[in-house]
C-alpha cells in the first residue's frame, strides 16, 4: 500500500471518530434529558402520594417509614 492509501484510510478513520463522537455527545445530553424527568416525575409521585417505593415490575408500592 502506498503513503496516499494509508494517509486515506487514517482520515477516514479519523472521520468516523469525529461521527461517533458526536453521536455520543448527543446521547449523552438525551440520557440526562430523561434521567432528569425520571426525576421530576418522582417528585410528582412524592408530592402526591408521600414517600413510597414503587415496584416497577407490578406497580405495586410500600410507604417509606421515617424514623
Amino acid at each position: 500500500e502506498t503513503i496516499k492509501e494509508h494517509q486515506q484510510k487514517l482520515t477516514k478513520t479519523v472521520t468516523n471518530i469525529g461521527f461517533l463522537e458526536t453521536q455520543k455527545h448527543g446521547l449523552l445530553h438525551e440520557y440526562a434529558g430523561i434521567v432528569d424527568d425520571v426525576e421530576k416525575y418522582k417528585q410528582e409521585l412524592e408530592e402526591e402520594y408521600g414517600a413510597i417505593n414503587i415496584n416497577i415490575e407490578d406497580g405495586t408500592y410500600t410507604v417509606i417509614e421515617k424514623d
